[in-house]
């Protein structure tokens, strides 16, 4: 009898060390940017990694990967194939990630496939032109799209059909152009390779995020002519006039969050999405949405889940009426 009380002790002993070792907990953790260094999802990545390294939310340093392709599609069904339950891996995601499901271009994957995190802030649109050009509103571009649209040719960091593409569109049709699909755009792997190509000259406008464009700004080297803002951002995109202020109506806001494989555990989906929380709501995430134009959003979990899946209807219904989803 004595025998079997000291079993189950040490059983119930094995069992109470057990439970606490049962939650999860990060080890080796990893990043996907689904586009090349220098555009949103990079940015989301790697500043997003920095503040959970400062708060020790992750051990030692998150590993940012850039897995170009697809604009998004090559690291989607990456992760949907092959890494399906790494409960160390997150992926950048925005209001691109939502236009390509919601317009069937990662072929054979959904957005039931994956876990949605949560969001870090909405990074609002801009129109920009080089520091050099002639060009100084976004009326003036339009006018030019208008008159000759094969002469202006404005690149962006999307697919075509992507959010990049619909926000010009977006604009375009304010404007009065008849037949938005004349307007002439130019898709590249990520906003930074998109701004490069503006910068030599082979483009003549480009479409992106303020966060992605900041740097460049910053330089000097590209002019903004357009926020696609409700009303003027605070901090350094503040001096820049919104497309409203210039009698375009449209406002473009590209939500930026995670997404992590669709077959983790609960454990571990709770964990990331509690991290996420604790990123957005701390003075360090806080003052890099200010230095970078972020605007404030904060969804997570099941309800950042149920906003993603509005914006794909929502999305879903855009592109049906410009034509490019039937």
């Amino acid at each position: 009898m004595t025998k079997i009380r000291n079993l189950l002790a040490a059983l119930s002993l094995g069992l109470a060390v057990a439970s606490p070792a049962a939650a999860f907990e990060p080890s080796a953790t990893e990043c996907i940017a689904p586009a090349a260094p220098g555009g949103g999802w990079d940015f989301t990545c790697r500043q997003v990694g920095k503040v959970m390294q400062d708060l020790k939310l992750v051990p030692g340093t998150m590993q940012v990967v850039n897995l170009v392709g697809g604009s998004g599609g090559v690291a989607f069904a990456s992760v949907v194939t092959k890494r399906d339950s790494d409960e160390d891996l997150l992926v950048a995601a925005s209001s691109a990630t939502a236009t390509r499901l919601a317009q069937g271009a990662f072929p054979g994957n959904n957005a039931d496939q994956v876990r949605w995190i949560g969001s870090v802030g909405a990074d609002y649109g801009i129109i920009a032109v080089a520091k050099d050009s002639p060009i100084n509103t976004l009326p003036e571009l339009l006018d030019k799209i208008k008159e000759d649209p094969k002469s202006i040719a404005i690149a962006g960091g999307s697919a075509v059909g992507g959010w990049d593409h619909l926000k010009v569109l977006m604009a375009a049709r304010k404007a009065g152009v008849q037949d938005v699909r004349q307007v002439k755009y130019v898709a590249f792997e990520g906003g930074g390779e998109a701004v490069t190509q503006l910068l030599a000259g082979s483009v003549q406008a480009f479409t992106g995020d303020a966060s992605e464009a900041k740097g460049f700004v910053d330089s000097g080297d590209i002019k903004v002519i357009a926020v696609l803002a409700p009303e003027r951002m605070p901090g350094d995109f503040s001096s820049f006039p919104t497309a409203k202020e210039q009698g375009i109506d449209v406002v473009g806001a590209n939500w930026r969050g995670f997404y992590a494989p669709g077959k983790i555990s609960d454990e571990a989906y709770d964990y990331w999405v509690d991290a996420v929380q604790t990123v957005y709501t701390s003075d360090e995430w806080q003052q890099i949405m200010t230095q970078s134009g972020l605007a404030p959003l904060d969804k997570s979990g099941p309800e950042f889940q149920a906003f993603v899946m509005e914006s794909i209807a929502e999305i879903q219904e855009l592109s049906r009426e410009i034509g490019i989803l039937k």
